[in-house]
Order: structure tokens, then C-alpha cells, then sequence
């Protein structure tokens, strides 16, 4: 058997593993609670890998070593950013999310939480709410499926068009089948590989280019400002990356693992885990892109594409079957965020669109329902990459800001200010989504263009629905009883 074909094996080994995964949560799912958010049984290692998994997807990878490998340590602040807003959404978001979630008439998705803790009766927060999840999420996988066909095309020769197959397959099976708890199983399987990974590689290629101390001394030779925090960027850079941090608490396919935890006093647990782990998968692959600088300055070798620097590493350092398996967690990071996308925007038309079509609902026919729109979202994001397009890619940049600037302030500020309005939270909700989207397309001929668009949609949405809910707070009995009642069962678990 060739290079190649050990290396297929090693895949292979790793996707039929996904599906015995997602054939075991198929037998564990019984109602629309256990697809949607996996009956709310995650334990705290689950949750935090799980998270972990489908927030990083291929940029831990791919983007993340790429940026180092080109412009050194200035890239590092994203990273920086990442770990303290993933900090501080464990550490403020998590627990209340959710205790407030099931004294919220039990929410299971976040449009219907808006809905439940805003006693919104207009139905516009579940509409549109969900309608964004079902934009951004349908561009966010068909970006993911694009890197997964191009990562089968680059590393196996294998056609676009045969990979993008092979991957939504394999994807499309397990999370049709198991829903959230499959897809929170396999992540955290996926979490675990990307980690072994992102650690063994930059310590097998520190040993070829001397030692830490030698690798430092060679990339040094190579450009003094690759070994710099501040070469290279600006304060107004530096703000930018930092802001990435701010999207956390808007993502839907993250948040709803906090939802999922078996309990609120699990969460304190479930922190530690993730962010050691986002620590050091971060490390990992920042100290690959430092390794790869050093290794091919000393080697000879050549590399084409910066991004591909993990991969390149883990092909010249290991044997082909190894190779395979370290491919593998480049896949993992791929797979995991299509997954867990796949599931929220499944909840989105299920939950939170046909509910409102048709009221008396089983059970049973909302998991067919989910199984349903698992598969025909697939299938539209599939279609969407059949033929590369650098539309879809350029919308799913600024999606991280979106979600970000959308829901973002309205999650923080429902959770901790009971005076918001269900109609602050629209009007917050849309001024966010609008300064994202309307923001990169202004040239103000100043330092505001390099602004990243985060930080202005964030600051307005959080500016309308303060301005919004004091113009048209009225006392709700029902509302205020519910903000105790989670405060409460916060305070309960804390004792505990």
C-alpha cells in the first residue's frame, strides 16, 4: 500500500469511528429535547471539548499557524482575544444561560429563549432571531464543506467534487441520525485529536531544528519581527483582534453546549477543561508555525502555501499511516464546526419556525422534522459549494461579527438586566446585524477602517437596547418572578 492509501486508511479508521458515534446517539435519542440538546445530560468534559471543537473549526489549523508562519507573533492577540472572551463567557454566561433557559418555560434553542424571557407575544424575536441563525449558519457550512473538499483535493489528489462528497457524506450521516448528542460525542472525540495533534507535532519539529533555544535563534536570523507582540501591527490592530473575544457570547452553535450541561454546578468544572484545552491547542499551534519557520530555513524543504504548514509538518515528520491520523484532526476541526452548525440551524426551522405553523406538534414528528432539515440544509450548502465562490466565503468572514454583534449584548444583557424589553432586543439585534453588515463597505479615510466590525456593532446594539428598554419597560410580574427564580437556582448550585 502506497503513502497515500496508508494515509486514507488512517482517515478512513477515523470516519467509520464518527459513525459508530452517531449510531450509538441514534439509539440514545428518544424525543426532540434529546436531538436538539441531548435531553440536557452533557457532563462537564463533554460540554467544554465540545465547545472547544465547534468554535475552532480549520482556522485552528490552517488559518491560525498560516498567520504566524507569515507575520510572526503580532498574530498572536487574536488568540489572546479568543481565550479571554471563552473565559469570561464560562465563567458569566454559562451558568446563568442555563438555569434561566429552564426556568424559561424550558427553552432548548436561543431564539426561544428571546421569545420566553422577553414574554415577546409579536413573535418577531423568534422570527428573526431565527432567520439569521438560518442565513449565516447555511453560508458558515458550505464554507466548511469548501475546506473540506479542498483539503482532500490538496493532500490526496483527490477531485474537488469527490471530496466535498465524501466529507458531507460522512457528516450528513451521523449528525442525521444521532443529532446533538452525536454531534457533541464526536466533537469531543474530535477535540481530543485536534489536541494531540496541535502538541506532537511542534514537539517532534522542535527536535529536528535543535531544541527551543536553537528554533528561536534561527527564526530570529530569519526576520527579528517575527519574534515580536507589537512588529508589525497597530493599536488600532491590536484593539481588533482583542475584539474577537466579544463574539463568543453571540455564537449559537457554542452557547447552546451551556444549555446542554447537566447541571449549572458542573460549569465551574466544565471551564477548567476548555479553556486548558483552548490554551493549549492555542500554544500548540503557534509554536507549529514557529517550528515550521525555523524547520524550513534549516531543512531545505520548501512550502508553497503558508496555511498549510501543520499539514506539510505532519506529512514530512511522521509515518503515512501517523501522518494520516494528524491529517485527521484537520478534519476533526472541519467536521466538528459543519456538525454543530448543522444542529442549530435544524433547531432554527424545527423549533423555532414550525412551531409557529403548526402548534400541536409530537414529538416524534419534530425529530423527523429535525432529521428533515438536517439533510435539506446539507444539501442547499452543499450546492452552494459545489462550484467555489469567493461570495460565500466573504460573507462567512464577517459572520463571526454577526453573530457576535447580533446576539451577542441581547444574550449578556438578558441575562444580567431584567429591565430589557423584548423590544430593546430587536431593536438592539438589528442594529448590530446592520452596522456588521454595512460597516467594511464605508471608507472613512481613518483609523475607523481598519476598525474591526465587531466593536461597532457590539457598542450600538448594546447603546439601542439600553435607550430601547427604558423608553418602553413596563413591570412584568411574570418576568420578574422568573429572573429571581434564576437567580435563585444560580445561587443554589454555587452552594452546592
Amino acid at each position: 500500500m502506497g503513502e497515500n492509501g496508508l494515509k486514507l486508511l488512517a482517515i478512513g479508521v477515523y470516519m467509520v469511528a464518527m459513525l459508530i458515534i452517531g449510531w450509538y446517539g441514534y439509539r440514545r435519542t428518544k424525543d426532540l429535547s434529546d436531538y436538539m440538546l441531548g435531553g440536557r445530560s452533557l457532563g462537564p468534559a463533554v460540554s467544554a471539548l465540545s465547545a472547544g471543537a465547534a468554535d475552532m473549526s480549520g482556522w485552528l489549523m490552517m488559518g491560525f499557524p498560516g498567520a504566524v508562519y507569515g507575520a510572526g507573533l503580532s498574530q498572536v492577540w487574536i488568540a489572546i482575544g479568543l481565550t479571554v472572551g471563552a473565559y469570561l463567557n464560562w465563567l458569566l454566561v454559562a451558568p446563568r444561560l442555563r438555569v434561566y433557559t429552564e426556568v424559561a418555560n424550558n427553552s432548548i434553542t436561543i431564539p426561544s429563549f428571546f421569545e420566553n424571557r422577553f414574554k415577546d407575544t409579536t413573535l418577531l424575536l423568534r422570527i428573526v432571531s431565527s432567520l439569521v441563525i438560518l442565513v449565516f449558519f447555511t453560508f458558515y457550512v458550505s464554507s466548511g464543506i469548501v475546506a473540506g473538499a479542498v483539503f482532500f483535493n490538496s493532500t490526496f489528489d483527490l477531485s474537488y467534487h469527490a471530496g466535498l462528497i465524501i466529507l458531507t457524506s460522512v457528516v450528513l450521516l451521523y449528525t442525521l441520525a444521532g443529532g446533538f448528542l452525536a454531534v457533541s460525542w464526536t466533537d469531543f472525540v474530535q477535540g481530543l485529536i485536534m489536541l494531540s495533534a496541535l502538541l506532537l507535532i511542534p514537539l517532534i519539529a522542535f527536535f529536528h531544528t535543535g531544541g527551543v533555544q536553537e528554533t528561536f535563534a534561527t527564526i530570529e536570523k530569519v526576520d527579528p519581527a517575527l519574534l515580536s507582540l507589537f512588529g508589525g501591527t497597530t493599536a488600532v490592530g491590536i484593539v481588533s483582534a482583542l475584539a474577537w473575544g466579544l463574539g463568543y457570547v453571540g455564537q449559537p452553535h457554542i452557547i447552546v453546549r451551556f444549555m446542554a450541561i447537566q447541571s449549572a454546578k458542573e460549569v465551574k468544572i466544565a471551564r477548567r477543561i476548555g479553556i486548558g484545552w483552548m490554551i493549549l491547542c492555542l500554544l500548540g499551534a503557534t509554536f507549529t508555525a514557529l517550528a515550521g519557520i525555523a524547520f524550513y530555513e534549516k531543512t531545505g524543504y520548501t512550502l508553497s502555501n503558508h496555511e498549510a504548514v501543520f499539514i506539510d509538518l505532519g506529512q514530512i515528520l511522521f509515518h503515512p499511516f501517523i501522518a494520516g491520523l494528524v491529517l485527521s484532526a484537520v478534519l476533526a476541526a472541519i467536521m466538528s464546526t459543519i456538525s454543530s452548525q448543522l444542529i442549530v440551524t435544524s433547531s432554527a426551522l424545527t423549533e423555532d419556525l414550525y412551531r409557529l405553523v403548526k402548534r400541536n406538534v409530537t414529538d416524534r414528528e419534530l425529530v423527523f422534522l429535525g432529521r428533515l432539515s438536517v439533510l435539506l440544509v446539507t444539501v442547499v450548502a452543499a450546492a452552494m459549494a459545489w462550484v467555489q465562490s469567493d461570495t460565500i466565503l466573504a460573507l462567512v468572514a464577517h459572520a463571526w461579527a454577526g453573530f457576535g454583534a447580533s446576539f451577542g449584548p441581547v444574550v449578556f444583557l438578558g441575562l444580567f438586566w431584567k429591565k430589557m424589553t423584548n423590544w430593546g432586543a430587536i431593536a438592539g439585534m438589528a442594529a448590530g446585524a446592520i452596522t456588521v453588515l454595512v460597516w467594511p463597505n464605508i471608507d472613512f479615510q481613518s483609523w475607523l477602517d481598519d476598525l474591526y466590525e465587531m466593536v461597532p456593532g457590539f457598542l450600538l446594539n448594546l447603546v439601542f437596547i439600553y435607550i430601547v428598554s427604558l423608553l418602553t419597560y413596563k413591570p412584568n410580574e411574570q418576568i420578574e418572578s422568573e429572573f429571581k427564580e434564576s437567580l435563585r437556582r444560580l445561587h443554589e448550585s454555587k452552594g452546592n
